[in-house]
């Protein structure tokens, strides 16, 4: 069993860095094997909507790669995955965005390649934005038809300067609930293969709200 977990900030070393090492401790404690990218650093570029992989339907971004298809085939051979990102200016970073985007949709069309893995989401903070960034991050999983793990309280943490997060108790024991219960819903769902029946797979349909 596997989580890959993506570190969506430009600082290696930084508050997100800190919090989504908290996860990765409690997932290595409960025997589960756990992968981190850094990858908030990075020039990804966003999708420009050509399609190209609803034509392929093979799983991979068409645009010049740049990371993201080697991590859509490590999410979608592990168990689950964590969303690490901070917020600078109303929503996680752009990096992750550019990320996020690219890899859902092309998962999408290469088949739903992310269904039923374990999805979380965690975002570092230093006053507002944090509860948007929060549900924007959380909302790649559910279109992914990602199972959510949940926390005791929003998997927020504070702290503007490398180290600040150290100091908010309430954000490092959402970070540690977050990665106990990822580990728990990973398990149950590899004891309840061929037992439990999944439920199949529609076809998917397309509505235009625009008339």
């Amino acid at each position: 069993m596997k989580v890959v977990i993506f570190n969506g900030s430009p600082r290696p070393q930084g508050n997100t860095a800190f919090a989504l090492s908290l996860c990765a401790e409690e997932l290595k404690n409960a025997g589960i094997e756990t992968e981190t990218i850094h990858m908030g650093h990075l020039p990804i570029r966003g999708c420009t909507a050509c399609n190209g992989c609803a034509k392929n339907r093979d799983g991979k971004c068409v645009l010049p790669d740049d990371g993201v298809n080697g991590w859509i085939e490590k999410i979608s051979r592990a168990d689950g995955v964590i969303l690490g990102a901070p917020v600078y200016y109303s929503s996680p970073a752009g990096a992750m965005r550019c990320f996020l985007d690219r890899a859902f949709y092309a998962a999408q069309n290469g088949g739903m390649l992310f269904r039923r893995k374990v999805g979380g989401a965690l975002v570092s903070v230093r006053r507002i934005g944090g509860v948007a960034a929060l549900d924007e991050l959380n909302r790649y999983c559910l279109a992914g038809e990602m199972v959510l793990a949940p926390a005791a309280a929003l998997p927020l943490i504070f702290g503007l300067r490398p180290g600040e997060a150290e100091g908010d108790e309430e954000g490092i024991q959402a970070a540690r609930t977050l990665a106990r219960n990822m580990a728990w819903l990973i398990k149950l769902m590899e004891h309840g293969k061929g037992t439990v029946e999944e439920p199949p797979a529609e076809k998917r349909k397309y509505t235009n709200l625009i008339r």
